[in-house]
């Protein structure tokens, strides 16, 4: 029977425990997007984690949606990532590299007053997430078949950057409503190429750049982030347990480390599912998860791996505190986001501080 802290073997990751720390923005990094040494330390007080996963990482500028989130497609960038690698590796974690295009999740004013692109001409509801004065999303151009290929070129160079960085593999951000996303459900993708229609063409992208990033790192450190509730940036797709269940029938097929889905337990969850249609691909559970529901899915089998985020802000010894149900810290939202302080981000104290 599976414990928290029980070791797990994720393709060529061997991890210490079950315990994974889920990707967080932070959006912490400089103006150009290069990761610093306040980053650095605030990763490595979380290498207790049995693997952290990195705060996603756009793959080219035109990729953004936020201000001062990390990038990886150039040298600066890699060495602002490498003093991340070193220091997690130092206290003997492991870290991999999340990649992502935020696709219609973005604005002009963050595009150099480009047009965001998506799979289709659909216009997300709401407004621009941190752009004050508040501005509704704007409607997005339809990829053209040369730049989709372009962009899982983009992919593909940052795996390798990733790489240079030092990191122990990379997972493709396929999950809440980003560009991948906008191709997989059926509400943003109205196309009637062969990237739209039917959920194979749907899927094709993503499945695309998994092969790219598998050509760089191999299947055994790839994984894959879904979010198959569409729950986020106003996305819902016609049948999503067959959607999300042909990806896992596809990333079972490639043998992949792990995949990880963003979804809440309830009766109407399909993350089971997707994992009885993996191959066997272990699936990482995350969101809204309590101490006794992650106890519960690794001792059914339910879920290989249980992961965490706010948790993780609050208290970079979570995996201990798990382990003998210790109080956890409060989360001090006022620095959740971009700022450039100390506070609410690497002073959160660990047990042994208390």
């Amino acid at each position: 029977m599976a414990e928290l802290n029980t070791p797990l073997t994720l393709g060529e990751l061997k991890l210490k425990n079950r315990v994974v720390m889920a990707p967080l923005t932070r959006s912490r990094a400089t103006a150009d997007r290069v990761p610093t040494p306040m980053m650095a330390e605030y990763y490595a007080q979380r290498a207790s984690a049995g693997l952290i996963i990195a705060e996603a990482t756009v793959i080219s500028e035109q990729a953004n949606g936020y201000l001062n989130t990390p990038g990886l497609f150039n040298q600066a960038q890699v060495d602002g990532w490498k003093l991340v690698t070193d220091a997690v590796h130092a206290k003997g974690g492991l870290i991999v590299s999340q990649l992502w295009h935020v696709g219609r999740v973005s604005h002009p004013d963050l595009l150099a007053g480009e047009t965001p692109v998506s799979a289709s001409s659909v216009q997300q509801a709401g407004h621009v997430s941190l752009l004050r004065p508040k501005r509704p999303y704007v409607l997005p151009r339809p990829l053209q078949i040369a730049e989709i290929h372009a962009i899982t070129e983009q992919y593909k160079q940052a795996a390798i950057y990733a790489k240079q960085a030092g990191f122990d593999g990379v997972e493709l951000h396929a999950a809440n409503g980003y560009l991948i996303d906008q191709f997989l459900q059926s509400s943003t993708n109205l196309r009637e190429d062969e990237y739209g229609g039917s959920i194979e063409n749907r899927a094709r992208f993503l499945l695309e750049v998994v092969d790219a990033l598998i050509e760089v790192w191999g299947a055994g450190r790839v994984g894959v982030h879904l979010a198959p509730r569409g729950d986020e940036h106003d996305m819902g797709d016609a049948t999503p347990r067959e959607t999300f269940g042909y990806v896992m029938q596809e990333l079972g097929k490639r043998q992949i480390a792990f995949f990880f889905t963003r979804e809440y337990l309830a009766e109407d969850s399909i993350s089971e599912d997707m994992k009885a249609r993996a191959n066997g691909v272990p699936y990482i559970a995350n969101m809204r998860l309590s101490r006794e529901d992650a106890i519960d899915l690794l001792a059914s089998g339910k879920a290989d791996a249980v992961s965490f985020g706010k948790a993780y802000i609050a208290n970079p010894d979570l995996y201990e505190r798990l382990l003998v149900d210790a109080p956890l810290n409060e989360l001090k939202l006022e620095n959740m986001i971009g700022t450039d302080v100390a506070e609410g981000y690497i002073d959160y104290p660990t047990l042994e501080q208390i």
